[in-house]
């Protein structure tokens, strides 16, 4: 995770958390500082303990580094449930991800944190759970990383608008402001 401060906190989920949600992750952690959100912070775990404790697919990796993503310091790990509570956003990268976190849900204020990475994504938006989904690119070569690579990019403007907004909110509802804003002037 990027901070431990952060007011919100999103996490991405694929199956073994060596592809799909570390790209992911990886990926809005960059557009996040990219575009000076600090107060949001990103991780991924997988729905399984295949791959726990591996480094991210090498394939990955290169596709990363190769738009200047480092990777290096990822380490896959299987979901728990305490981050049903612990995250604002849970970013489900396929439909059997989103299916598997609805029905781990512990409560409806959990159900409803769940959301398709690629309902953030215009061209998929409000479409069907299947149009949303984004195919584990582990079985594939270089082109299965790279279309996943664009998926993921497609959504990413959606998510920061969105996380945008949501911090814009929590700025707004802390204990004992004024709702006054002051600029300082250098």
């Amino acid at each position: 995770m990027t901070s431990t401060t952060s007011q919100y906190r999103i996490i991405t989920v694929c199956t073994g958390n060596i592809c799909r949600s570390p790209m992911a992750e990886l990926m809005l952690a960059e557009a996040f500082a990219a575009e000076g959100l600090t107060g949001a912070a990103v991780d991924s775990a997988g729905t399984t303990a295949y791959e726990a404790g591996r480094p991210i697919d090498p394939r990955a990796s290169r596709l990363l580094r190769a738009h200047g993503i480092a990777s290096d310091q990822h380490v896959a790990r299987e979901w728990r449930a305490e981050w049903f509570q612990g995250r604002e956003l849970i970013l489900a990268l396929d439909v059997d991800h989103y299916g598997w976190l609805r029905q781990a849900a512990p409560d409806h204020a959990s159900e409803a944190k769940i959301r398709m990475l690629r309902s953030f994504d215009p061209a998929v938006a409000g479409r069907d759970l299947l149009d949303q989904g984004i195919e584990d690119p582990w079985y594939g070569g270089h082109a299965d990383f790279e279309s996943t690579w664009e998926l993921i990019r497609a959504s990413i403007p959606g998510i920061v608008g969105h996380v945008r907004a949501q911090l814009q909110r929590l700025e707004g509802h802390r204990p004992g402001d004024t709702g006054q804003r002051v600029r300082l002037i250098s």
